[in-house]
């Protein structure tokens, strides 16, 4: 008897629907699933790690800096500083690698966006970092606009700006000559600052980077009402340090992100850096100097004190925020911890060489050093690294699988 050629394909459905109600299938399905839901689970954790010679060095020169026009302070080569050391370094993360930096990844990332760095010096030192870092694929081109500064990338129709905001709250910095102006801050920790948040809607990824002026003597508002000061020998004000103030600060601003976003239906991704330690050998203001030549080793130096708890406070408002923005959607954040990588780079930084040839006429008795902020190319480079990875991962978990 011949069996009719039909047979084959009627028999197919049903031939289909044993194959994925097997239970090879199903355990295979499930396996998948499991694996990629850790896969986002585990993602690297960078801020763990030592640093390791590097023999490729930095991922910029001095030219790109001096076409970006960096800040000269941090232009540590064209200042005279005279080792080049510490080019030669790069952060391994103690579980996982972290790629070298991708321009053309990055910028295909933020095609038709506007990212948004807001903060103090450091997060202008950061953005500058990421200009130099990007110029080496295509060249940003200044515009204007009001309250930021802005660059713009032609290529990509890709934005990205710098808002001064040291506090990110509402807030009146003292003056930098006390004996001509007021000596203390004025902050209102309440009130989120409208330089930078009146574009809330216009940003799709803000990296918020503040901490370091709210260790400078201050007077605290809420409301109208004065809550509190910083140093503040002989007004009539409470002492209560700056470490509830900075907790305030932060969750005001983000808070209003979030609520803003969420009036208007929009998302928005964002991210917060931790504290990134100075490495005075005595006061800054008293010729204090940074003059080690190589990174710290792991283990030599530990996150404690002022720093740790800055560091807690800002990891802590993160997950508050993840939880309070869950209920709206949308909405994306993310801490970027550099505290412990930075900690263990005292030779990063410009040093005496935040001026030109400092030293041309001899060592002199009394010469300003910068502690604080990090040499262009430098350990400061790394951050944006670490920004690429945390960019590339949620692109790879689309926010309906959050």
């Amino acid at each position: 008897m011949r069996l009719s050629p039909w047979i084959p394909v009627a028999l197919f459905p049903a031939l289909l629907y044993l194959y994925f109600t097997s239970p090879s299938f199903i355990i295979l399905t499930y396996k998948n699933s499991i694996e990629k839901e850790k896969a986002y689970e585990n993602i690297c954790d960078y801020s763990n790690g030592t640093w390791v010679r590097d023999k490729k060095g930095p991922l910029y020169n001095d030219t790109i800096g001096r076409k970006i026009k960096i800040k000269q302070s941090q232009n540590c080569i064209i200042n005279g500083r005279p080792d080049s050391d510490y080019l030669y370094w790069r952060w391994k993360p103690s579980q996982c690698n972290l790629p070298r930096f991708e321009p053309h990844t990055f910028l295909q990332l933020i095609k038709n966006k506007h990212v948004a760095f807001v903060g103090d010096s450091l997060a202008r030192n950061q953005i500058e970092s990421l200009l130099c870092m990007l110029a080496t694929a295509s060249t940003p081109k200044r515009v204007k606009h009001q309250g930021s500064r802005r660059w713009h990338f032609a290529s990509y129709n890709a934005n990205l700006s710098f808002y001064w905001s040291s506090f990110l709250v509402q807030g009146i910095q003292r003056s930098e000559s006390p004996e001509k102006g007021s000596k203390y801050n004025t902050m209102y920790l309440d009130h989120v600052n409208e330089r930078w948040a009146r574009d809330i809607d216009q940003m799709d990824l803000i990296v918020l980077s503040f901490g370091h002026w709210f260790l400078v003597p201050s007077i605290y508002y809420e409301g109208d009402s004065v809550i509190g000061c910083l140093n503040c020998t002989g007004l009539n004000y409470k002492e209560i340090g700056f470490y509830g103030p900075l907790r305030k600060a932060l969750r005001t601003s983000l808070n209003s992100i979030i609520e803003r976003k969420a009036a208007k239906g929009n998302r928005i991704d964002v991210i917060v850096e931790t504290i990134s330690p100075s490495h005075f050998e005595g006061d800054w203001d008293k010729s204090g100097t940074c003059s080690k030549s190589t990174p710290y080793r792991e283990g030599e130096k530990q996150v404690e004190g002022t720093d740790a708890e800055i560091r807690k406070i800002e990891l802590e408002e993160v997950e508050n925020a993840k939880s309070y923005g869950k209920q709206f959607g949308g909405f994306r954040l993310e801490a970027l911890d550099v505290t412990k990588l930075a900690l263990l780079r005292p030779d990063g930084h410009p040093g005496p060489y935040m001026n030109p040839f400092p030293f041309a006429n001899g060592v002199q008795e009394h010469v300003q050093n910068d502690c604080v902020h990090w040499c262009l190319p430098g350990p400061i480079d790394t951050w944006n690294e670490i920004l690429l990875e945390m960019m590339k991962k949620w692109k790879e978990k689309p926010r309906s699988e959050e």
